[in-house]
């Protein structure tokens, strides 16, 4: 067989494996040392242990699982429901508020929690009632909690920038500010299509009885959400001012968060406990994904398949907007059917090469995919996200969640459009920042 014709029955037997709903870590491994056994040979078997166990020995590695106790002390507290108690205070009276409410809640749990389930969960739990107890269509209150849970690999810490950062070798904290601009536009986007959906509603349902805050009120909501502000901003300043690795930071951050939730919610030596289980499960989880997919990189490598696929994606003589396009159409379809950790370890490899060589700049795509990802996780037939909705919400229908998805799904389909012709909005705070890129 030649490497184009291998490379085609890899992409359909790995695409078959992590769809049939095996662990990825064990997919991709499995895949990896057949494929090597069937064309490779005994040489190519004996650097198999080798080829996944150095993987792990990166230190770029030790921010996953300080971000993921970051993630899970803050997803074992209260701290979602308190956000967004103190921003539906304060946006009460404006029309749809309520619903921006969650929606900036999300924004400002994902810059805490780097993940787009757990901010979903956490702020959806509180949010999802409260906006059908006072009236908003079951399509909104559902759409923009799943919208907005998926800010959480976009807006950093983000466990999908580590990753790609990881596979592609670029820069982590470049990665993290480049997601700051898109992130925030994001929430604003979002809220105004809320507000004008809510002001159509209203105008329907005749007028609204509001509820009345005393400014003392408004303040008293405030004080449990500065502490884990105070997070935010001590990563920013340590991170983005020269003080400290990603990785140190993600282990300042998890300390911080861990004092925090003991202090503030007085967890219990018990709820300490199943914070570092859980964390520890997550972060085996990943790590062994990172190891297989760096085994299947390498089988790739070794079979000759990801320099014969990025041979033929060049005998396209497609020009940068036309290649950014196929990109798009690729990373959108992949999402409807894999997670976004498993696109990224199985693409990377191959499309690297394709944009190293039309000088497509990696952090620009990084957000660029990150965007396309999270359509993928309201997106059926996968949907992360829509499926965690429907379990924290089982009040509203599956179809309704799906429905309510779809403008979210337009305005980032038209934001990405927009990246595209104005890259400036994902690299100038970068730029500006850490310097330009070489």
């Amino acid at each position: 067989m030649s490497e184009l014709q291998i490379a085609a029955v890899l992409f359909l037997v790995t695409f078959a494996v992590l769809f049939s709903g095996v662990p990825i870590a064990f997919g991709l491994t499995a895949v990896a040392v057949g494929f090597l056994a069937i064309f490779g040979n005994e040489g190519a078997l004996a650097a198999v242990p080798k080829s996944f166990i150095s993987e792990l020995s990166s230190f770029a590695l030790l921010t996953l699982p300080m971000f993921v106790v970051l993630g899970a002390a803050i997803g074992m507290s209260r701290a979602g429901k308190d956000i967004y108690e103190s921003l539906h205070r304060w946006l009460h009276r404006v029309p749809g508020g309520l619903v921006i409410a969650n929606i900036f809640a999300c924004g400002l749990f994902s810059a805490m929690c780097g993940s787009s389930p757990a901010t979903a969960a956490a702020i959806g739990k509180a949010g999802i009632p409260a906006m059908l107890q006072r009236g908003v269509p079951a399509r909104l209150a559902a759409g923009s909690i799943a919208a907005g849970g998926s800010l959480g690999i976009l807006i950093p810490p983000s466990m999908t920038f580590i990753i790609y950062g990881i596979v592609t070798e670029t820069s982590i904290g470049r990665l993290f500010l480049a997601g700051v601009v898109p992130g925030i536009l994001l929430v604003l986007l979002f809220s105004v299509y809320s507000w004008f959906a809510s002001i159509k509603e209203t105008r329907q349902a005749g007028p609204v009885v509001h509820e009345h805050y005393s400014l003392r009120d408004k303040l008293a909501g405030l004080v449990r959400t500065f502490p884990f502000l105070a997070i935010i901003v001590a990563v920013t300043t340590v991170m983005y001012g020269g003080f400290a690795t990603p990785s140190e930071v993600a282990g300042i951050a998890a300390f911080m968060a861990l004092v925090l939730v003991i202090l503030i919610y007085r967890t219990r030596l018990s709820d300490l406990w199943a914070i570092m289980r859980d964390a520890s499960r997550e972060s085996s989880m990943i790590l062994l994904i990172v190891a297989a997919a760096a085994l299947y990189s390498y089988m790739m490598s070794y079979l000759y398949v990801t320099q014969s696929v990025a041979d033929w994606m060049f005998g396209w003589n497609l020009g940068t907007w036309q290649l950014v396009v196929v990109l798009n159409l690729f990373l959108l379809l992949a999402g409807f059917f894999m997670p976004a950790v498993a696109i990224i370890l199985m693409s990377m490899p191959f499309l690297l090469p394709v944009l190293t060589q039309n000088h497509v700049d990696l952090v620009w795509f990084g957000v660029i995919l990150t965007i396309n990802l999270e359509i993928g996780l309201i997106h059926p037939p996968v949907g992360l996200n829509l499926f965690v909705i429907r379990g924290i919400a089982p009040q509203v229908p599956l179809r309704d969640v799906m429905l309510g998805v779809v403008p979210f799904i337009v305005i980032m389909l038209l934001f990405i459009a927009m990246l595209t012709v104005f890259p400036q909005v994902v690299t100038w705070l970068p730029d500006t920042l850490m310097g330009r890129a070489l």
